[in-house]
């Protein structure tokens, strides 16, 4: 009965992913001309990747001071324009070099 209670919540796992994916392609039909809506949809990713990213960049490190000096050195690397590799790297250094 358990492995029963496994296939079901991985096929709602897989629907509920899927529906999730597939309404809004069959909602939207053509360009979204919206300049709003537009730019809400270009910065979602980002706003995601940040809200995962950012806290575990602070508690994650030995100490709090730690994880702020890495997310300073981020943001002031990604303010000079350096690309994603290089602001991970340099992150990943400053946490190296205080710990």
């Amino acid at each position: 009965m358990e492995q029963h209670k496994i296939i079901i919540s991985i096929a709602l796992a897989i629907l509920v992913t899927n529906l999730i994916r597939l309404i809004p392609m069959a909602c939207i039909k053509g360009p979204i001309r919206h300049r709003f809506v537009r730019s809400f949809l270009y910065y979602v990713p980002y706003v995601t990747l940040a809200v995962m990213t950012f806290p575990d960049m602070i508690l994650t490190p030995p100490s709090l001071t730690t994880g702020i000096a890495a997310l300073t050195a981020g943001i002031i690397a990604a303010w000079m324009r350096l690309g994603l590799l290089p602001v991970a790297a340099i992150c990943c250094l400053v946490t190296w070099a205080m710990s």
